[in-house]
């Protein structure tokens, strides 16, 4: 995943689902990696993650079209 870069986070899963589907509607290949420690899922985040060649179109998708 060395091409990948985070463009988002959220200790809310729906968000990062939301983030993930606005961004393949826009040919945004995207995915998400789950770093929430793993036995009581308090702590961490989810991060949405697109090749490094999408991140400017991706960051400006993510802050002009998503309303939470």
């Amino acid at each position: 995943m060395e091409n990948w870069n985070k463009v988002f986070e959220t200790p809310m899963q729906v968000r990062a689902e939301i983030v993930k589907g606005v961004l393949e509607e826009h040919q945004i290949q995207a995915v998400i990696l789950n770093k929430k420690e793993t036995v009581y899922q308090i702590f961490g985040y989810y991060e949405v993650h697109v090749q490094r060649e999408n991140m400017i179109l991706a960051n400006n998708l993510i802050q002009n079209e998503i309303t939470f």
